[in-house]
């Protein structure tokens, strides 16, 4: 970086403001990306989060951090609770946790900020976002189920399934009515027969405010011609880019969505879910001994291919993959016969575009299930998450090590405690990755287990929960890591026979 150029300029350009000296050689200070996490309005579980941001660049020597968080916009509350000299935590991300009798309420919009200063006293202006604190809001199972649409047809503009890709690309794709358009745009679906409906997950544009819709409102109808505005859907003065509209039972077989106003000079939807109240049917049992796999994307399967490789394993194990959005500790405690394993999946997507309730079920399982869990990539993540959202967050980097070729893979995960799922696994070892985010903050009885320059693998103190941040099913001649799944797999058969 530039700043460590800055020996041979004189004390002057020190005691100025580095923000005035851009043409003398000193990088102005920029500020913090506010997009990690918690990032703009998503729902924060845990009363005392971790405040994560992306570091800022120039400046002079090393920076540090001020945060603040406040019930006001302006600062300026009873509740403001500020932070100083946090020093940068990674080349990345540099993040704060909330301290000890600073918890936050449930129920209550924080605003939060932060801005960084150099070591010469240099300031960065404010990088400024929001979130919710509903700690209750993952705690159960959503007793929902996704209804399938029919057909989808749009106003003006191109590429209408794009609200309805239910896939993790699917987030960035999107509708968009045609320009400059009537003062009104409409989307309508059609599903298969009369369906009652109670919830609706709706995503517009992540990366800005163009686009996203400002006033709309949900209407039903039995013949496509007379259409009724559903109660409780009629939103003014949207401002967010995420929407769960929830409201009393209604039963319909066609909806429209009436765009009356939006930013910018189009409408976008990026993508529509619909559910109905009910539990998912329970999956269909293999005749053996089997691991229930969670599918962690959001088409429910998983790119990793987990249902082959262990099927594959030659120990006596089938597999059975559930969707993440269908399996709860209810559905599990009513199978005729237990998994032997459950395996969480990973998944290819970016956390502030899901609907995260989805996730309800699987966290139940990694709280209160005693049958030996994995997971894996997403699935690893996903047991920190059951504890706070904000304990997993973006690395501000991507770790793909499975498209080197071998002659560039060097071993990088250390083990840090012997365990009996490294059994046959050299210390250090070469392991697959392929993901941006890691888990910061591990639940209270979890201990760590390898690492790299992040949480590589940990384990539960309590019971024989384990996680994976690398892919260690991936079957590639250098990964050293596959035997951490398969003895954990074997571990588990033995928990099973007593």
């Amino acid at each position: 970086m530039k700043n460590y150029k800055i020996l041979v300029i004189s004390i002057l350009l020190v005691a100025s403001g580095c923000r005035k000296k851009e043409n003398s050689g000193v990088e102005a200070i920029t500020s913090p990306g506010m997009g990690n996490n918690p990032s703009f309005d998503v729902i924060v579980t845990n009363h005392r989060p971790l405040l994560s941001v992306f570091n800022s660049k120039g400046g002079i020597g090393k920076r540090t951090y001020s945060m603040q968080l406040d019930t006001s916009d302006q600062f300026n509350s009873k509740d403001l609770i500020a932070y100083t000299n946090i020093p940068e935590e990674t080349a990345y991300v540099t993040g704060y946790r909330v301290q000890e009798g600073n918890e936050l309420k449930d129920g209550v919009r924080y605003y939060w900020r932060a801005k960084a200063t150099d070591e010469a006293g240099n300031s960065s202006g404010w990088g400024q976002t929001r979130f919710y604190v509903d700690t209750e809001s993952d705690k159960h199972f959503m007793n929902l189920v996704r209804v399938p649409v029919k057909d989808v047809s749009v106003s003006s503009g191109f590429n209408e399934k794009n609200n309805i890709d239910l896939d993790d690309p699917g987030q960035l794709s999107f509708w968009q009515s045609t320009p400059p358009g009537s003062s009104t745009q409409w989307v309508e679906f059609g599903f298969d027969k009369p369906t009652t409906l109670t919830r609706i997950w709706m995503l517009s544009n992540p990366a800005s405010k163009d686009n996203r819709l400002v006033d709309f409102v949900w209407q039903m109808s039995e013949d496509k011609k007379n259409w009724k505005d559903i109660p409780d859907t009629r939103i003014n003065n949207n401002d967010t880019f995420r929407n769960i509209l929830n409201f009393p039972p209604v039963k319909t077989q066609y909806l429209r969505l009436m765009i009356n106003r939006w930013e910018g000079y189009a409408a976008q939807i990026n993508a529509v879910t619909f559910y109905s109240p009910g539990m998912p049917p329970l999956p269909e049992l293999p005749n053996r001994d089997y691991v229930l796999v969670v599918g962690n994307q959001e088409n429910g399967y998983t790119f990793t291919e987990l249902q082959k490789f262990i099927q594959g394993l030659n120990i006596g194990l089938d597999a059975v993959v559930v969707p993440h959005y269908e399996v709860s500790l209810d559905m599990v405690n009513k199978l005729s016969r237990k998994p032997v394993a459950i395996v969480l999946s990973g998944n290819n997507a970016n956390y502030p575009n899901l609907a995260m309730f989805e996730y309800n079920g699987e966290f139940e399982l990694i709280r209160h299930s005693d049958i030996p869990l994995c997971g894996i990539c997403c699935g690893h993540q996903m047991i920190a998450c059951a504890s706070g959202y904000t304990f997993i967050r973006s690395m501000g980097w991507d770790d793909i090590t499975m498209l080197k070729p071998l002659r560039n893979i060097k071993p990088y995960v250390n083990i840090v405690k012997e365990s009996p799922l490294f059994k046959d696994i050299p210390n250090p070892f070469t392991a697959i990755e392929v993901h941006g985010w890691a888990v910061a903050i591990m639940p209270d009885d979890f201990e760590l287990l390898a690492e790299s320059s992040y949480n590589q693998a940990m384990r539960s103190t309590k019971k024989l929960h384990i996680g994976e941040q690398f892919h260690a099913e991936i079957k590639v001649p250098y990964n050293e890591a596959t035997p951490y799944l398969v003895n954990f797999l074997n571990m588990a058969k033995e928990a099973y026979k007593k």
